[in-house]
């Protein structure tokens, strides 16, 4: 489990509570076609305070999912288990997860700080306040949104190529900077596992009980 960037650390055992969660709710989904239902009381607090995350699917290193959230509105352990199964079988860039590929899967969680809203004149205003391997971004005007998580600059290092990304994900612009353009930026807190090394993991009771 790796550390990518940080916001506020999880322990050890939250980490491997939320990855085998969203596993568990990738199988739920498989079986039941909907997300693990999750029972706060059998997870610690920690796990039930109100946080925002994304939950990255790759398989063989390649993108297989990413749904998450950038508010924090439901409890940490609700929402790994709803971005999960989002991930699995309703990231329309992909149909949905099959049976054979769940053994395949490497799964990622990503921790969001809550965004903090920039001060931005222009482009070039941006590019020199951005952190590049430390920031994620969202940009939004008017009804056109867009998020990179900060694990983006692994493949966009250069900060000018990530915008340029950035904005056309979001629908905007590539020659412009439009006026009403908004911009927020957070770190995340971000671990993995495989999930043939999460069913190797024994099972805590109150894992067990929300099977």
């Amino acid at each position: 489990m790796a550390l990518m960037s940080s916001t506020e650390p999880l322990s050890q055992p939250d980490q491997k509570t939320l990855l085998l969660t969203a596993a568990r709710s990738i199988a739920h989904g498989l079986r039941n076609g909907a997300a693990l239902p999750i029972v706060l009381s059998q997870f610690p607090p920690s796990l039930a305070a109100q946080r925002a995350t994304f939950v990255t699917l790759t398989i063989n290193t390649e993108l297989r999912g990413c749904i998450g959230t950038l508010e924090a509105y439901r409890p940490l352990i609700e929402d790994v288990a709803a971005n999960a199964h989002a991930a699995a079988f309703r990231d329309p860039r992909f149909y949905p997860l099959s049976q054979s590929e769940y053994p395949l899967l490497d799964i990622h969680i990503s921790v969001l700080s809550e965004p903090e809203p920039m001060k931005v004149e222009s482009e070039a205003d941006l590019i020199a306040q951005i952190r590049p391997q430390i920031d994620g971004l969202i940009l939004e005007d008017g009804a056109r949104r867009g998020t990179f998580l900060p694990s983006v600059w692994e493949s966009l290092p250069d900060p000018r190529e990530f915008l340029a990304h950035l904005k056309h994900k979001a629908g905007l612009p590539l020659a412009t900077w439009p006026s009403t353009l908004r911009v927020w930026r957070y770190t995340t807190f971000s671990f993995g596992a495989l999930v043939t090394q999460l069913e190797q993991s024994a099972p805590t009771p109150s894992q067990q009980a929300t099977r």
